[in-house]
């Protein structure tokens, strides 16, 4: 059999090694099986959601939780479980949104400043440090404020900001990389600087950005959440758990149910990221071992 042909044996089988250790964490497999979930629910709400989640309902108004409501009524009698159902297109939709432009700037930005330092690297310095001057959310809150509220205008002021965190740790991990011998080895064979970034620096340098890209996704909701309770994010009547939080705020004492529900779903949509992220972080630093 040829060095090909046991190559791509190899492959396969390191994958499933590596899912099988990933598997056997309680961590991963519960991270898994929520965000598992929040993704089905993302793409056929239809499925799931007992009511239409816009349609009036002025007979059955602020109704607590029952069999017919399971998550009660909201002060238009809409159905809050098909709500925060229908919420996780709008939140899941947030997550990758919110994050990928920012991770494809960033590690290409910081792949090419980790590689070829000089003046870039000092441009790139001083755009962080200016940067990161402003508290993340203060900053985001402004450009928001500036571009108006909306969606699109809310991932571009998140990319705007975010894409410097992924570049940064590009950067770190290209340098860490690029001073070992097989980066060296490519200089000597004649490979382009493209060659050799892309197909052989990034490739090991990539893990830690994927991990922290997950940690971000459940920081993402969480500000897309905040951007939609102060009216800057998805707006009303869309199914947004930020803007149903905001809608739930004046009714707490005989509504309680309109916040506490949608507020459910993002710790637990959270929670999911933050432990794939976690069991992820533990997997790579085992293998590096």
């Amino acid at each position: 059999m040829s060095a090909l042909g046991h190559a791509s044996q190899r492959r396969p089988n390191r994958l499933l090694a590596f899912l099988g250790r990933a598997f056997a964490r309680p961590s991963f497999v519960i991270g898994f099986a929520i965000i598992a979930c929040s993704i089905l629910l993302a793409l056929c709400p239809q499925v799931f959601a007992p009511y239409d989640p816009l349609a009036f309902d002025m007979t059955a108004i602020q109704q607590p939780p029952s069999l017919a409501h399971p998550f009660g009524t909201d002060n238009f009698g809409r159905d809050v479980l098909s709500r925060v159902i229908w919420a996780y297109r709008v939140d899941m939709q947030m997550a990758l949104l919110a994050t990928i432009f920012a991770l494809t700037i960033g590690v290409t930005a910081g792949a090419f400043v980790g590689y070829y330092g000089g003046i870039a690297d000092t441009i790139f310095g001083r755009c962080v440090d200016a940067i990161i001057t402003f508290p993340f959310l203060v900053l985001v809150i402004a450009i928001v404020a500036v571009l108006g509220p909306g969606l699109v205008n809310m991932y571009i002021a998140i990319t705007m900001v975010n894409w410097v965190y992924y570049a940064r740790l590009t950067r770190a991990e290209i340098m860490t990389q690029k001073a070992n011998d097989y980066a060296a080895a490519g200089r000597v064979l004649g490979f382009s600087d493209r060659r050799i970034i892309f197909r052989h620096l990034l490739p090991n340098a990539i893990s830690p950005v994927i991990v922290y890209w997950m940690t971000d996704m459940a920081l993402a909701i969480l500000l897309g959440s905040s951007l939609g309770y102060l009216g800057l994010g998805a707006q009303p009547p869309a199914a947004e758990w930020g803007v149903l939080i905001s809608e739930g705020r004046n009714f707490l004492l005989t509504a309680w149910w309109m916040s506490l529900m949608p507020g459910v779903a993002i710790v637990l949509t959270g929670l999911g990221f933050s432990l794939l992220g976690d069991a992820l972080a533990d997997l790579l630093r085992a293998k590096g071992r």
